[in-house]
């Protein structure tokens, strides 16, 4: 044993209090106390930062650390601090500082007190600190949040492109370390040209988490209910639930009060003392669930975060695996919950309108990475894996079973055949399509680009359209996966054979496929759907004897049977067994008005069906409302009975007219009447109401997609919706 190699035990007790290193960190300590360039990819909660500590601990002279987050560099002097007797150990450097604070800094490095600095890049910019720091001795320069350097990092900075520079300006052979918890292979390669290491030693540490349990669920309307059961079935675990916007994660902490749960919220609009508060709280452990956008868990390091939910899909995969890798960091149980709903990803395109084109580019396909991660119907794991250039095994690998996919497996059938048309068109259209256009020339839709290629002439075009554009999507991805395609990432996602594609191509063999997932988007003109995920199945046969009773009482009436309940009531139903009165009024879509005007029979058939099969019925979810909602309903019918005009009311709610009619929807679909005759005769004449009351009344559903398909572009889709208010509120209530 070297005396080297005795000293880095010690020191790492002495400072650290570890008796020995954890995974990669021995090799990675010793590669910078031996002054090499060094590239360190790390996923979350691998030890990451010791890998700097300790060497410019035991190293002579001060370490530069640039990080990009000012609460992770205050959080880890912080740390420092409390291993030395002086506090001049470790300082931050940044444009928050006073003159005579730096000042102080200054002094302590001069001394050689301080053996951490951490800087933000900017700082670094500055004449004087560059002048300051050639005057002192620096052992090495760490680049943390590496991964900020690439433009195809989900988190690209401009500032960080030019480090090379200025740590060249700082001296010719001061060491660099780069360290990143999430990098693509793509992005690792843009890291070590960028910095100029390309001869640096590189540890990469394994991304597989086998404790965290990934699960995706249809985002539903009812997505509250669903949360707040599985908070509730998770009560006394800690937990973090994601929202994109600030408005969302306000509103949804406050749901999660009024229904017993201990919530507090987190974003960036709250002030610095509320933050640091909420921060502290869920650290105690004084709240069990944070809601936070993703300004909440950059320098968060509590072990024992049992769930991260996102109630939004994030933008993309390294995003997502970042944030899931906030639970378990102990190895015990993390369960990772999204919610996804393709309207989701269509909102994340809009935000990137305005941005420069290939920065859109880029976030384009970042997102579909996403959207292909949660339509998957393999092993998320390996899903995952394989985005960041890592191969499992999902039959034997670590934590294999730890996925919905894999414990609810969907079918799988033969697909050679249709993976020698897939791959013989990427290869026939000199691979350089994209998926989408891919798909496009299997299922024969022409397009611009496809037209300007004159692909449509081609005889391979349409060859596959005996099957839906979803199927070929799928198979892209199963394919990309078996490593037959590659997507070339500097080229924003075109395809490209692989060496085993080619082999495949000339002796094809058996490729068996999954069936995808389908999360269609819930339907713009149901009021809500609960389709049935993991933890909520409806009870099917009891939904079947609903639906009966419903044609019957409906027959009786001689009323469309969308009239008596909407389908998400009656899944409702058969999820809640509600027996009397007051529980229906819990059910979905269900007011006092629609309870007792139609309720009896569908109480007394359930409180039967539940006597006859020993039923047990859960304890009743009812998601109660923060009362906001319940304001609004009031203020819209009191100024309808008022007359006054729709948009005006809108208007004054700050609402789109689409939101504001969405309301009417739900005010009428559980039993209130609205009597919106006069905006009616305003925008429809007699002839009009009358083909469209003719038409209600003997439709078998209630969807307007439907509607508008008969009428054929004889209405605006506003008129049909405001019409079947109308209809609802006479023939229903």
């Amino acid at each position: 044993m070297s005396s080297v190699e005795i000293d880095l035990h010690k020191k790492l007790k002495q400072y650290f209090g570890f008796n020995q290193f954890k995974g990669l960190q021995e090799g990675v300590v010793r590669s910078i106390v031996n002054n090499h360039n060094t590239f360190v990819i790390m996923p979350t909660g691998g030890g990451k930062s010791l890998c700097y500590q300790l060497p410019a601990l035991v190293e002579e002279g001060t370490a530069i650390v640039v990080s990009p987050l000012i609460a992770l560099m205050k959080n880890q002097v912080d740390a420092l601090r409390g291993l030395s007797s002086n506090d001049g150990i470790a300082h931050v450097l940044n444009s928050s500082l006073t003159k005579n604070e730096v000042k102080t800094v200054m002094q302590d490095i001069r001394e050689g007190t301080t053996k951490l600095l951490y800087v933000a890049p900017e700082s670094l910019t500055k004449e004087e600190y560059i002048e300051f720091l050639r005057s002192v001795t620096i052992s090495f320069v760490a680049v943390d949040e590496a991964h900020c350097i690439s433009e195809w990092g989900h988190d690209f900075r401009p500032e960080y492109r030019n480090l090379r520079a200025i740590i060249k300006r700082l001296g010719d052979d001061i060491p660099i370390i780069a360290l990143t918890a999430t990098a693509t292979p793509k992005v690792q390669e843009d890291i070590l040209k960028n910095l100029g290491i390309t001869d640096a030693n590189t540890f990469k540490a394994s991304f597989n988490r086998p404790n965290l349990f990934y699960e995706v669920r249809p985002k539903t309307k009812n997505v509250d209910a669903d949360i707040i059961r599985f908070v509730k079935q998770n009560s006394g675990k800690s937990g973090i639930i994601y929202c994109l916007s600030r408005k969302r994660v306000e509103e949804l902490a406050q749901t999660l009060q009024v229904n017993g749960i201990s919530a507090v919220p987190y974003h960036a609009g709250l002030d610095a003392k509320t933050r640091a508060k909420h921060q502290d709280m869920f650290l105690m452990e004084d709240v069990d669930v944070v809601v936070a956008t993703i300004a909440f868990g950059m320098g968060i390091d509590k072990p024992d975060v049992r769930f991260v939910i996102h109630h939004d899909i994030p933008k993309s995969i390294e995003s997502y695996y970042q944030e899931t890798g906030r639970a378990g960091r102990d190895g015990g149980e993390g369960h990772c919950l999204a919610f996804y709903s393709y309207k989701d990803i269509e909102k994340l395109e809009k935000f990137m309108a305005g941005k420069p084109v290939a920065e859109q580019e880029i976030g384009h396909a970042l997102l579909q990475e996403m959207v292909a991660y949660a339509e998957t119907s393999m092993s998320r794991r390996k899903f995952i894996l394989h985005y960041f250039g890592e191969e499992f095994d999902e039959v034997n690998g670590e934590g294999a079973d730890m996925d919905d996919n894999i414990r609810n497996p969907k079918k799988k059938h033969e697909a050679k055949d249709d993976v020698v048309k897939l791959l013989s068109v990427v290869k026939s259209t000199n691979q350089k399509f994209k998926a989408k256009e891919i798909v496009n020339v299997l299922v024969g839709k022409v397009n611009a680009l496809i037209k300007s290629h004159k692909t449509d002439e081609k005889p391979f075009f349409g060859t596959g359209k005996e099957k839906e554009g979803k199927h070929w999507m799928a198979l892209i991805r199963q394919v990309l996966v078996a490593g037959l395609l590659k997507k070339e990432i500097e080229t924003y996602g075109v395809l490209f054979l692989t060496k085993e594609g080619k082999d495949f191509l000339e002796s094809p063999h058996s490729f068996m496929m999954t069936e995808d997932h389908t999360y269609e988007a819930a339907e713009d003109d149901t009021i809500v759907t609960t389709k049935k995920s993991g933890a909520a199945v409806a009870d099917e046969t009891l939904l079947r004897m609903l639906k009966e009773l419903r044609k019957k009482e409906a027959q009786k009436m001689g009323v469309p049977p969308f009239v008596v309940f909407q389908d998400p009531s009656l899944e409702d139903m058969a999820l809640k067994y509600p027996i009397d009165f007051k529980e229906l009024l819990n059910v979905h879509g269900v007011g006092e008005g629609k309870a007792k005007k139609y309720g009896k029979p569908f109480t007394d058939l359930i409180t039967r069906y539940v006597e006859d099969n020993d039923i047990i019925r859960p304890d009743d979810l009812v998601v109660k409302s923060t009362g906001a909602n319940s304001a609004l309903k009031l203020y819209i019918i009191q100024n309808v009975d008022r007359k006054l005009p729709l948009d005006d009311i809108a208007h004054a709610k700050g609402l789109s007219m689409d939101d504001f009619i969405k309301e009417m929807e739900q005010i009428v679909y559980s039993g209130t009447k609205l009597n919106i005759d006069y905006w009616i005769d305003d925008i429809l004449d007699e002839d009009q109401q009358e083909e469209l009351h003719e038409y209600f009344l003997d439709a078998e559903s209630d969807k307007i997609s439907v509607a508008m398909e008969e009428f054929d572009g004889d209405y605006e889709d506003e008129e049909i919706r405001l019409y079947r208010i109308k209809f609802i509120s006479e023939v229903a209530n």
